[in-house]
């Protein structure tokens, strides 16, 4: 079973997507973790990110496995490391790459082709697995994905900051060539603006076992 949860930064897909493949004792996969990784390697390494065939080289190089829902490169475990400020600068830079898209979709099916998994990004309904079971796009407005991502505490911008780079990655993600950031006709959608994460999870948990 696949059940695929887009949406935008700040909106509640991660921790929803986690709290119901607890619930139903399956995988949780957030595939934004994948880009972000390649971030980081990127970074690390001093490519220039402006070289799309130095970026894709790269992310073909790597060795990309997902633990007990962690994000595994070579070897590292960088789950800690994805949301840093550089990271978070970057990645929709690095996603909007359309053959690293490609590269990146064929990890995340080979990873999850034996699994029954919650998977949560951008383009999960869409692209990734469009025939999945149980599609839902999660929404919010900016003031509450801006505040949201503020609170978790990892970020050093101020709030204001938080707010213009969330509007900004929004932008390029709903603009992507391929991979953009939309709702799937078939997805269920949920402002979250309002809304406790327990009230959406209970939302999603009933249309699964309709």
């Amino acid at each position: 079973m696949v059940v695929a949860i887009d949406g935008p930064a700040g909106c509640g897909k991660s921790t929803v997507a986690k709290i119901i493949a607890d619930r139903l004792n399956i995988t949780f996969l957030n595939s934004g973790s994948f880009y972000r990784g390649i971030t980081l390697s990127l970074l690390r390494s001093g490519q220039d990110i402006s070289d799309q065939e130095a970026v894709i080289q790269l992310a073909r190089s790597l060795d990309i496995d997902y633990v007990d829902s962690r994000l595994v490169i070579n070897g590292e475990d960088v789950e800690d490391q994805l949301h840093t400020d550089q990271v978070d600068a970057h990645t929709a830079q690095v996603s909007s790459i359309i053959p690293l898209r490609h590269i990146v979709n064929e990890k995340i099916r080979h990873i999850t082709k034996s699994l029954s998994i919650v998977c949560e990004g951008r383009d999960m309904t869409t692209v990734v697995f469009p025939d999945a079971e149980h599609k839902f796009y999660l929404d919010a407005s900016i003031e509450v994905q801006a505040r949201r991502r503020f609170n978790q505490g990892v970020s050093k911008l101020s709030l204001e900051e938080i707010k213009e780079t969330i509007r900004q990655r929004d932008e390029i993600d709903k603009a992507k060539a391929e991979g953009a950031l939309k709702i799937a006709p078939d997805a269920t959608y949920i402002d979250t603006s309002d809304l406790t994460i327990e009230q959406v999870c209970e939302i999603i948990i009933r249309k699964i076992h309709d």
